[in-house]
């Protein structure tokens, strides 16, 4: 104590995670974006579930990893077979990274005695490689024709933005009225993923698309959300939720590996392919680093070798022109 190491553990003996992180949901979360906010809760969960009967004191980075370990296995999920369902890397990477923010502010805002903090002396799970899935276009015909087919049109529109501009599903179903400027053909976006806004320019197809959504005639006067649900307990009304019909619809066409977020993929894969540089693609989609866009740009193999026929065919073109001129000489 009169070197000043000494470290009061009270606290962080008496303080269960489960505690811990009911006092984080209700201090940290709400700081946080909406989104993040829904995970966080849902993590929270598992946390508890595995890990909340123990003091902050008390969880050592051998029983943090045996959780790792046990989420990588998917010994604590089974399928109907009795199965163990494995979760992904990236997921049970956000599980700890939940995991050592609690400790984080316990350590540096709540006073809590603690010397280290057990998450960071663990192995990480490596990176996901990321989704390689393109929409091919039987699939996109399909899939057009089953949402246009749908009683509610805003489901058609909603998919058909997604594949013009690239823009993710909650940056689409959270579009206000004002945001949107069809004549000057551009969205302004200002909650994103990234918590930069921007704008984002709009072909004439996807102008199109929200001309219909504005002037969409069942349009309540109680919201001015573009894509509206029922209303809730509350009385207000949140974005339109298709997850279900999306779901089904995929189901229906036997293609259900596609998420809805590999529409972005795609979108942002055909502005490559279109010509446009990064910096362009990256203003459009709001990707923050050049690393990151090239995760979401799979160019397809036969587009490249269209475009490299195209390039040997100019370079044998200005070869021919150039023998011509020295044979003239």
């Amino acid at each position: 104590m009169v070197r000043g190491a000494y470290i009061r553990r009270a606290t962080a003996d008496r303080l269960t995670i489960e505690a811990a992180l009911d006092r984080y949901l209700k201090e940290v979360v709400p700081t946080k974006r909406l989104s993040t906010q829904v995970a966080d809760v849902k993590r929270s969960t598992i946390l508890i579930e595995h890990l909340g009967k123990y003091s902050l004191a008390a969880l050592t980075p051998e029983i943090v990893a045996k959780f790792r370990d046990m989420r990588l296995a998917g010994e604590d999920r089974r399928n109907k077979h009795g199965k163990p369902q494995p979760r992904t890397n990236n997921t049970v990477r956000l599980d700890l990274a939940l995991l050592g923010h609690l400790y984080t502010v316990a350590i540096k805002e709540w006073g809590v005695g603690l010397t280290a903090n057990p998450v960071s002396n663990i192995r990480r799970p490596a990176p996901g490689s990321g989704r390689n899935r393109r929409l091919s276009l039987d699939e996109e015909q399909k899939l057009l024709s089953a949402v246009e087919k749908h009683s509610n049109p805003m489901l058609a529109w909603i998919v058909r933005i997604a594949l013009e501009t690239g823009m993710r599903m909650s940056e689409i179903v959270g579009l206000r009225v004002n945001q949107v400027d069809v004549d000057r053909r551009i969205v302004r976006l200002l909650h994103t993923k990234n918590t930069e806004a921007r704008t984002v320019p709009l072909t004439m197809n996807a102008a199109d698309v929200f001309r219909q959504a504005l002037a969409h005639p069942v349009r309540p006067a109680d919201t001015d959300l573009i894509f509206f649900g029922e209303p809730r307990k509350d009385g207000t009304r949140g974005p339109y939720s298709f997850d279900g019909v999306w779901q089904e619809i995929k189901r229906a066409l036997g293609i259900k590996d596609l998420r809805f977020h590999d529409l972005r993929h795609e979108a942002v894969s055909r502005f490559v392919e279109a010509g446009f540089s990064d910096q362009e693609v990256s203003a459009i989609s709001g990707h923050k680093s050049m690393q990151m866009l090239k995760r979401y740009t799979h160019l397809r193999a036969e587009d490249l070798v269209v475009r490299i026929d195209a390039l040997t065919k100019r370079q044998k073109t200005a070869s021919s022109k150039s023998s011509e001129k020295q044979h003239a000489r």
